[in-house]
């Protein structure tokens, strides 16, 4: 069989740094290798970590054995940016390093910037002096969409450009468009970044809410060791966004909230959050491989965008339409187990944090994708159903889960190159159509799947519920009391 030709996007013409070397930046350097043209000397990577060393060396990249801090990031940074001329590129993988910071700073000297996450700087996660407002992802989200406000346009930098958040807010856009067909409604696909016009759609659609619904079936060939947290991306990342309040985009469909739920009292108010972690909130949702199942109500960046871009307002700014939006996730069976292990212990951390990497799975799926629900065909789930067996032959240097966030960041570059003046973007801004188009290569299959099942299907009914029947799509039966 011919060895596949993967198509070159473009060229890097300045150097490359990578900040940040985990499970997501392994797999991503070998995407950046092939589909790139770029001057292999000037490529960094800047890790405080040494295992790291003889992988980047054996592959010609150079390595910056330094933690990035508030007082020395400008220093380590400039100079690998800028060295050699050309429009440097910033590839931002790491944890504990201000993103909005970075990505000012990236802006402010004309170099590209992507990222997957608003992450904040070391102890933003565990600051028991902060309330839980100023910990969510909204409080996050807020300071780069101020940012964005006060400097618009000028060098791109992209905003959470993972699988989720990322991809899922292009897989939203192709549901939409495949529910609204199907309901056989007269439109035209908006321009990308056209809010009303996407909004004014998903409302005409009857959509109430979205699930950002992910099922990860990948099994390790050996048992989980007790005091070690096992995952199939970043541990650590797991473990600081499930100790986050439970957030969720809230939709005007909604008549009940619990008890513990908060408002957030500045900027686009399309979120709220439980005062709970969301590693510990569960919810009922559908997947297609399992059926209905649980997830966990995780915090993460895509439940407030998508449920902001989706808000139509009436002509005083108030909302009158938004989709319900949050995560719903049941992560691989270790992951589920770990957490477990993790708040029976009072949420003491394990002392030992590892990602699984390819050669430790034995199968399995990463099934993730979007469930636009509520409209006429009650819902639907799209997305991607990729096998650690089929990512070994698309990628080398990582799993499943680790594949489908390694290929948004691809296909985020290319976007990035492809608009270089676009200012600051989130990916429910970029062109969904020409993402999944680098993207999909990398996400098996990609399908969509119609169901009638809803959070009343199947309850036993052996105990009282407080539940809504007149509306199954109420996060009153969503949640898991």
């Amino acid at each position: 069989m011919a060895e596949r030709q993967w198509p070159v996007y473009g060229d890097i013409t300045g150097p490359i740094v990578m900040i940040g070397f985990g499970s997501i930046g392994r797999g991503t350097l070998p995407l950046i290798e092939r589909h790139f043209r770029f001057d292999r000397s000037r490529m960094t990577v800047v890790d405080p970590r040494d295992d790291v060393k003889p992988f980047l060396d054996a592959n010609g990249i150079g390595f910056v054995q330094k933690a990035l801090t508030p007082d020395s990031y400008r220093d380590i940074l400039g100079p690998l940016l800028t060295d050699g001329g050309g429009q440097g590129f910033c590839v931002n993988l790491s944890v504990d390093t201000s993103s909005l910071e970075l990505m000012r700073y990236c802006r402010e000297i004309g170099v590209l910037y992507i990222d997957t996450v608003v992450e904040p700087w070391l102890g933003f996660y565990f600051d028991e002096t902060a309330d839980n407002a100023s910990r969510t992802n909204y409080a996050l989200r807020e300071t780069v969409r101020n940012e964005k406000c006060d400097n618009p346009g000028g060098t791109t930098a992209v905003s959470c450009c993972g699988a989720n958040p990322g991809m899922v807010s292009w897989f939203v856009k192709q549901a939409l468009v495949d529910v609204a067909g199907e309901l056989k409604l007269d439109f035209t696909i908006p321009e990308a970044s056209d809010r009303a016009g996407w909004a004014g759609l998903m409302q005409r659609a009857g959509v109430k809410g979205i699930h950002i619904a992910e099922r990860d079936t990948q099994r390790a060939i050996k048992p989980k060791p007790l005091n070690v947290f096992w995952n199939t991306w970043s541990a650590e990342g797991f473990i600081s966004e499930g100790l986050q309040p439970s957030e969720l985009g809230w939709g005007t469909h909604e008549k009940w909230r619990p008890d513990n739920a908060r408002e957030q009292e500045s900027g686009c108010k399309a979120a709220i959050f439980l005062e709970q972690p969301g590693a510990n909130t569960r919810v009922r949702t559908w997947c297609p491989t399992p059926g209905a199942q649980y997830g966990f109500l995780v915090t993460h960046n895509e439940s407030i965008s998508i449920a902001d871009f989706f808000t139509v307002t009436d002509d005083n700014g108030d909302a009158i339409y938004r989709p319900t939006c949050h995560y719903a996730y049941h992560p691989a069976n270790d992951a589920v187990l770990s957490l477990h292990e993790m708040f029976g212990a009072a949420g003491k951390q394990q002392p030992k944090l590892h990602v699984l990497e390819e050669d430790e799975i034995v199968d399995g799926i990463d099934e993730l994708g979007v469930l636009l629900y509520g409209h006429g065909k009650n819902a639907y789930w799209y997305g991607s159903q990729l096998s650690v067996e089929e990512t070994r032959e698309l990628a080398p240097y990582q799993n499943a889960t680790g594949l489908q966030v390694t290929s948004a960041v691809l296909a985020g570059m290319v976007w990035a190159l492809e608009n270089p003046q676009a200012g600051i973007v989130e990916t429910d801004e970029m062109d969904f159509r020409r993402c999944l188009e680098i993207q999909t290569p990398y996400l098996g299959p990609v399908k969509g799947y119609y169901t009638d099942w809803t959070p009343l299907s199947g309850r036993p009914g052996l105990f009282p519920e407080d539940i809504d029947t007149d509306d199954p799509w109420q996060f009153r039966n969503v949640l898991v009391r």
